[in-house]
């Protein structure tokens, strides 16, 4: 056993290190949320990570994005968070790919190993993309709503997509996917907390509507709470 491990093994046991460290989970979008899942897989003792980003750090996402500091802006964030991620643990393999998913290259995923995926990402087109593709392939993931406009990190809340609420991004989701006959079947985050409108600035921009006002710690959350999805359903784990 590795020692950076020890204090893992001592809670899930050496089996469930196993199957942690022979699994692979893909994470699509590397900003506040996704980063924060990335690392925790990796800090978890997942195997192998399929990191898809192709944005780099600027200067507003000092406020709230994991790989964001003076000293990358500039830089592409898978680039930022391999260096990170090896960091941690130097037998990881990663698998990094500089694209933004839409329908024309959705199938740059195809042929992959992926036991789970998270999808990060906060642009609803490609996250509908995304999300087909998924239920298509029979890929088992979580996807993160909204964590913009929000204070309160005591009301996430991980549930089938079904029963999510007060989210404008989970409404206009389910809204869509209903037709192409999704209405649930995959968990999201998500809060309770509804979303502060003075916070929700109108923008045009490529693939944005809107400029969001957050705080540092609510995106964190949101991606731990992805990685716990994804870690509970590679160990079959059960909560209440």
């Amino acid at each position: 056993m590795e020692s950076w491990k020890e204090r893992t093994e001592l809670l899930l046991g050496d089996d469930k290190l196993k199957i942690l460290a022979s699994s692979s989970v893909a994470v699509i979008g590397l900003g506040g949320v996704g980063a924060y899942a990335a690392e925790m897989l990796c800090r978890a003792g997942v195997g192998k990570l399929i990191l898809l980003d192709s944005d780099r750090v600027n200067e507003t996402n000092k406020n709230r994005q994991l790989l964001a500091m003076d000293s990358t802006i500039g830089l592409l964030k898978t680039n930022v968070i391999e260096k990170r991620l090896r960091d941690i643990n130097e037998d990881i393999e990663l698998e990094l790919i500089n694209e933004y998913v839409n329908d024309e290259n959705i199938a740059i995923l195809d042929g992959k190993k992926i036991d789970y995926l998270v999808d990060a990402i906060d642009t609803l087109a490609p996250k509908i993309t995304l999300i087909r593709y998924c239920v298509d392939n029979k890929i088992p993931h979580v996807t993160s709503m909204g964590a913009g406009a929000k204070v309160d990190a005591t009301a996430i809340r991980l549930k089938d997509l079904s029963k999510s609420f007060n989210c404008p991004l989970a409404y206009i989701l389910r809204k869509k996917l209903r037709k192409f006959g999704i209405s649930k079947g995959f968990d999201v985050v998500f809060s309770e907390e509804l979303p502060k409108r003075e916070a929700i600035i109108p923008v045009e921009e490529r693939n944005k509507k809107s400029n969001v006002g957050t705080i540092s710690y609510l995106p964190a959350v949101f991606g731990c709470i992805c990685a716990q999805a994804a870690i509970s359903h590679l160990l079959e784990l059960r909560f209440k």
